[in-house]
């Protein structure tokens, strides 16, 4: 580079602007503030034109375009004024100018020859792949891309590749465009392109993304963007890419923030109006998908007429698509709308869209609502020839559509068939994540498929069957192996960071500080970072057998048991009541009504929940109204036996302590029975106890206390007095030696047979107390008790001693983040510990107890999945947990947590521990089988 920046070449800035942008810009700057001629002028304008285009204001881009074709004009040379022209008439077709760029690239390449001539033919066919010709880019590549490489243009002819991988994966060929993008990036890195050579990355994560390996994609893609701020040039593509990929893995409402912040960015660039119209289309489908189809609707309406002003059928027609399935989703089958259907698959079919299939299944279903059933076998069929090929997600809608034809024609083996085959590829799909989050998330696709299953079972009264395809499809994110997040050293210390901004945010609040508004923006942040890195996590592609049959939940619930699985068919809610050796099914009532009894229930409890002495007749009102919509006859059938509580994830939120068959019961409440399963036959572990005070929990001290005495250790010093309007209950608070209630003896370490305490013998082992101790060392062993609190009970420190321990006890306040749910915390002295900080555990505690608010919360998402730390727990082989699942007096819950170890120290189990130890409260449940 000699003075003034300016290279000796001119041509050297072209090359410059992709491989390095800023650089180029200050090149070409230089290059017309000096005395040069106007071919060298036509150069920099070129390059800037390029810059302003690509990464900032189309208007000025074309300004600074057509200055340069008018110096390439007074320099005579046609081969000059030919590559500007391409340029030129590529900006004015992304800008939305379509007849007056194409017009401009036909003349530039009529003016042009040689290696021009095939750049030019290039530049033409990137305009044709943005209207969406793709036939007709792949005419002008194959004459490009040969006579590029004949020339030797290394860096051009990677491009060709690169466009052409695009133009075939539009078309549905996925492997011949990973291929061509494999050898761009190859090619790429021989050169200095070092922007280009991020961009095949990012084409990289495209077809991954499109070969249904998400986890690869979204790691692509994370390395592209990184790339591009490296080299500062932000790609408005990219943004475009990961909303598809958030859709794919069912981040709807993710994907639909992240293509309006596209949108408001290109509005503050005066960007390319031909990616706006992308950005339009990719969050109508995205709104779509999290079923707003209104929002959805406006902006596939709003897309269409941009892509329509734009000439660009191929991308009008699948703005339509999204148009026509959100007109269904709003309101009832119409003519209208099933010619709409019928005339758009025809459209996609001759354009050659791989998603046509989406057109006809549009179609059948519009046509079976409409009672034509003729038109909807001939729909369903097309859209059924998917399931034989392309992406797993792409397979299972084609299976769907077999399985409405089957339903149809009413061929009950083909249609269970069909839907057996459906699922089985979601499942396939779903054990390439290793996101406890994308695996439950994922399951919402196979949502349809379930349904039909279970609505002909039902109709059928193969009750038995029922009850194994209901277990099919709930909770099945648990019954895939865990995978933990990778031992990265960065996430760690985002966690950390994470904390440590929680504990600022708190004080800056308290304070009234401005800062934070500050600090909430900087949370946001990292929680997004975290976020990404965990969805990055790839599947161990293992998974368990898909269900229990009815016979080993029958036998493992013994002569007295009962285990009420509920399930909701068509909008009414059903209960399978397994007992005796039988399964029998009855009905409940509207599944909406259930919920609404539910949510109120929620609320009153809310506001009692500080009352010292709640009005125990509306408590009673309470809950038989809410038995009554919740269990209905099978209430009085449950008997006084030992009872397990499977409800829809929409209800698992339920007091189910208020009802009045359960208030003298033990029972559990799990996720699916196949998790009752799993936890019931988790191996015990020799640990000890772990006790656990976080900070500002005013009774904390004096529970931590007796308990820490029921087990023989003195634990924490015992408060002055008992805790104001909440003392302990008669005979609970341990003398000073640590005897316990009733003749019983301390804890002597170690689990009996069958995972219950011991109830004899010997003295504790050694204890320790981990107040002010930084965390270090080993897991609890055997007979010990080890207390935390103080200063002590910090995230790696708490993390250490319960991973693998037979009990741990933590008195902590809790939050559940329904916005977030894996951010959802128990706050430690450190800060709040989180569900992402907990699946890094090697093995969770056998059994836990929550005794702060909403620890039980988890949030319904997918199909009929939960997440929360309860099912994180569960997950990693927790057998029982004890936690609320509304908010909780701390004083009253005191003597509740206390008679619930004393029970767990004379040999129950945490169900029989927290039948005895309830009393009035109707707070806490036992979750699983511990």
């Amino acid at each position: 580079m000699p003075r003034a920046g300016v290279p000796d070449d001119p041509h050297d800035v072209l090359d410059m602007v992709f491989a390095r942008p800023q650089e180029a810009l200050k090149a070409a700057r230089a290059m017309l503030e000096t005395g040069r001629g106007p071919y060298d002028h036509s150069i920099a304008r070129q390059a800037i034109g390029i810059l302003r285009r690509d990464f900032g204001d189309l208007e000025a881009a074309i300004g600074e375009l057509r200055q340069a074709v008018r110096l390439a004009r007074r320099a005579g040379s046609p081969d000059r004024e030919a590559d500007v022209l391409a340029t030129l008439g590529v900006a004015l077709v992304q800008h939305g100018r379509t007849r007056a760029g194409l017009a401009t690239l036909d003349q530039a390449a009529a003016l042009s020859g040689g290696t021009t001539r095939a750049r030019v033919l290039f530049r033409r066919a990137g305009a044709r792949w943005i209207l969406g010709w793709h036939r007709e880019a792949l005419d002008d590549l194959r004459s490009a891309a040969p006579a590029l490489r004949r020339a030797g243009d290394t860096v051009w002819a990677a491009r060709a590749l690169t466009l052409r991988g695009h133009a075939q994966l539009a078309l549905g060929s996925v492997q011949a465009a990973d291929a061509d993008f494999r050898t761009a990036q190859g090619m790429f890195a021989t050169t200095r392109q070092e922007h280009d050579s991020v961009v095949a990355v990012q084409n990289r994560g495209v077809a991954a993304f499109v070969a249904g390996d998400l986890p690869t994609a979204l790691d692509l893609l994370e390395e592209a963007d990184q790339g591009f701020r490296k080299l500062g040039t932000p790609m408005l593509d990219l943004v475009a890419d990961r909303c598809a990929v958030l859709l794919a893995a069912g981040l709807s409402r993710e994907a639909l923030e992240q293509a309006d912040g596209g949108l408001r960015l290109l509005d503050r660039l005066r960007g390319q109006a031909t990616r706006r119209a992308e950005l339009l289309l990719l969050a109508a489908r995205a709104a779509l998908l999290a079923a707003d189809p209104g929002t959805a609707g406006r902006r596939a309406a709003e897309a269409r007429a941009l892509f329509a002003g734009q000439r660009r059928d191929w991308w009008a027609e699948h703005a339509r698509l999204i148009l026509v399935q959100a007109e269904l989703a709003r309101g009832p089958a119409t003519p209208r709308l099933l010619a709409d259907a019928r005339r758009l698959a025809g459209r996609l079919t001759r354009l050659g869209s791989p998603e046509v299939w989406q057109a006809h299944l549009l179609a059948g279903r519009t046509a079976l609502a409409l009672g034509q059933a003729a038109a909807a076998e001939r729909h369903l069929s097309a859209a059924a020839r998917v399931r034989h090929r392309g992406p797993a997600t792409s397979r299972a809608g084609g299976w769907l559509a077999e399985a409405l034809r089957a339903d149809a024609a009413g061929q009950p083996r083909r249609l269970l068939h069909a839907c057996r085959s459906g699922l089985a590829l979601i499942e396939e799909h779903r054990l390439t994540f290793g996101s406890s989050e994308l695996r439950a998330l994922v399951t919402a696709q196979g949502v349809e498929l379930a349904r039909l299953a279970l609505r002909h079972l039902h109709a059928a009264g193969r009750t038995r069957e029922l009850l194994a395809w209901t277990e099919r499809w709930r909770a099945t994110a648990l019954a895939v192996p865990p995978v933990r997040p990778p031992d990265d050293p960065e996430l760690q210390a985002q966690l950390a960071a994470l904390r440590r901004l929680d504990q600022l945010l708190g004080r800056a609040r308290s304070d009234g500080a401005a800062s934070a508004a500050t600090l909430e923006r900087d949370r946001a942040r990292l929680e997004s970072r975290v976020r990404a890195t965990t969805l990055r996590v790839r599947g161990t592609g293992a998974g368990e057998a898909r269900g229990p049959g009815c016979g080993q939940i029958l036998d493992a619930l013994g002569p007295g048991g009962r285990l009420a699985e509920l399930v909701v068919i068509d909008g009414t809610l059903h209960a399978l009541l397994c007992a005796g050796g039988r399964v029998r099914t009855y009905e409940i009532g509207p599944a909406a009504a259930a919920v609404a009894e539910m949510e109120y229930a929620r609320s009153r409890l809310r506001r009692l929940a500080y009352d010292r002495d709640p009005p125990r007749d509306e408590l009673a009102a309470l809950g038989g109204r809410l038995e009554e919509a919740l269990l209905g006859p099978v209430a009085r059938l449950l008997g006084d036996g030992p009872c397990v509580v499977v409800p829809p994830s929409v209800l698992h939120a339920t007091p189910w302590g208020l009802l009045p068959s359960l208030r003298r019961t033990a029972f559990s409440v799990a996720p699916s029975a196949a998790a009752w399963l799993r936890a019931r036959a988790a191996a015990p572990p020799s640990g000890g106890v772990v006790l656990v005070r976080g900070p500002e929990v005013p009774n904390a001290p004096a529970e931590l206390h007796a308990i820490a005495n029921l087990y023989g250790h003195p634990g924490e010093p015992a408060p002055a007095g008992p805790p104001t309007g909440g003392g302990l209950p008669e005979g609970i608070a341990a003398p000073a030696g640590g005897g316990l209630p009733d003749g019983t003896t301390p804890y002597s370490g170690g689990l009996a047979p069958g995972g219950r305490f011991p109830g004899a013998a010997g003295r504790p082992g050694p204890a320790t107390d981990g107040a002010g101790q930084d965390g270090a060392g080993g897991g609890a062993p055997e007979g010990t008790v080890r207390v935390l609190g103080g200063g002590g009970a910090t995230a790696g420190a708490v993390l250490e001693a319960i991973d693998g321990c037979a009990l741990a006890h933590v008195a902590a306040h809790g939050t559940f983040r329904a916005d977030s749910p894996l951010f959802s915390s128990l706050y430690l002295d450190d800060g709040p510990l989180t569900v992402y900080d907990l699946e890094r555990l090697r093995r969770a505690p056998y059994r836990l107890v929550l005794s702060s608010c909403d620890s039980g919360q988890m949030a319904p998402v997918g199909a009929d999945e939960l997440i929360g730390p309860a099912t994180a727990l569960l997950h990693l082989g927790t057998a029982g947990i004890v936690a609320s699942v509304v908010p909780v007096n701390d004083e009253t819950a005191v003597p509740v947590m206390v008679r619930l170890h004393a029970g767990l120290r004379r040999g129950l189990s945490l169900a029989e521990a927290l039948r005895d130890a309830r009393g009035d409260d109707v707070s806490f449940i036992a979750i699983g089988a511990g």
